[in-house]
């Protein structure tokens, strides 16, 4: 029912859109007829906006992996530098937050670590809405940031990396065996605002987990709420989320290097450069797509990167396939 309803709204947008678009050409032309130049220029803005709606509405219909409509959890992590770094962990956090709100998705903070002085050691969202992992899935490897660092008594420029990995939210229709005696679950006192109960009582959870044929545990925490048991269960949900995502990484190896992306968070990894000093400028290397509104990305304006990395993977399982 769900795929039935996803389908249905598909259909549905690409009929509005062809809709207004015989309508608008139709006002263009009896516009033109006229010479009513206000009225023309009037419908040219239509249809740019019409186009982007299509471009849009198609890289939508390509998202068509076996998870890309799910919800999907992301993971911020500041590499080297300390607090340099993470104050860029929590500017990226405010990026994905801003993005996730202008699309109209909820967002959920399961956890998040305060650095030191400023910034954040860890944060962990919730992103809930329709296709959420299949546009999220194009941000995961290391973030470069390059400005005149705040906490630089001498206002040098200083170099900061963080990471960023995107993981669907296994849902009921996904079964994920993971054997209860193969995880390590560890109680700590949760941290941040809550309030006198929160310092009092063990309820943040921890979970480790080594797969099968995995060298590399998979660690997963969770201290949103202040129930012990409603931060097990979360926990829970995303470790399975992650055994998933990891079974879907393997699948896709051929396509993507993402966990080689995430073996180091420094230089020869990142797939994003955001330079604030000496000039102004964001740029994708993967798709070389690049713009100076450095503070629009910042603030969330994320698409034109994110299409371009989506229509650059099909691209690449379309090769894939052919060879």
């Amino acid at each position: 029912m769900r795929e039935r309803n996803r389908l249905e709204a598909s259909m549905t947008a690409i009929r509005e859109i062809e809709s207004e678009l015989s309508d608008t050409l139709e006002l263009a032309e009896l516009s033109e007829l006229d010479g009513d130049e206000e009225l023309f220029d009037e419908a040219v803005t239509v249809l740019k906006k019409i186009h982007a709606r299509a471009g849009r509405a198609e890289l939508e219909a390509l998202l068509s992996g076996e998870a890309d409509s799910n919800d999907s959890y992301i993971e911020i992590h500041p590499g080297a530098g300390g607090t340099e770094a993470q104050d860029w962990a929590a500017m990226l956090t405010r990026m994905y937050s801003r993005w996730a709100n202008d699309h109209g998705y909820k967002v959920e903070v399961i956890e998040e670590q305060a650095g030191e002085e400023a910034g954040l050691k860890s944060a962990t969202l919730l992103v809930k809405g329709e296709n959420a992992y299949g546009w999220l899935k194009t941000e995961a490897g290391v973030h470069r940031l390059v400005r005149i660092s705040p906490y630089d008594s001498s206002a040098r420029r200083h170099t900061s990396f963080a990471s960023v990995w995107a993981y669907p939210l296994v849902d009921d229709t996904i079964e994920v065996d993971i054997p209860p005696n193969e995880v390590r679950t560890d109680t700590y006192r949760a941290s941040g605002a809550g309030g006198q109960h929160i310092n009092k009582t063990d309820s943040a959870i921890r979970l480790t987990y080594t797969p099968p044929g995995e060298e590399k545990p998979i660690v997963v925490a969770c201290q949103a709420d202040r129930s012990q048991h409603k931060n097990r269960a979360t926990a829970w949900n995303m470790l399975r989320a992650r055994v998933y995502e990891l079974e879907l990484q393997k699948r896709e190896e051929a396509a993507q290097a993402e966990a080689d992306s995430k073996t180091e968070i420094g230089w020869g990894r990142q797939i994003r450069s955001y330079v604030l000093q000496p000039y102004q400028m964001v740029k994708d290397l993967r798709t070389n797509v690049e713009t100076s509104n450095t503070q629009g990305v910042l603030d969330g304006d994320l698409d034109e990167f994110m299409a371009a990395a989506l229509a650059a993977r099909i691209d690449d399982d379309n090769e894939a396939a052919n060879e």
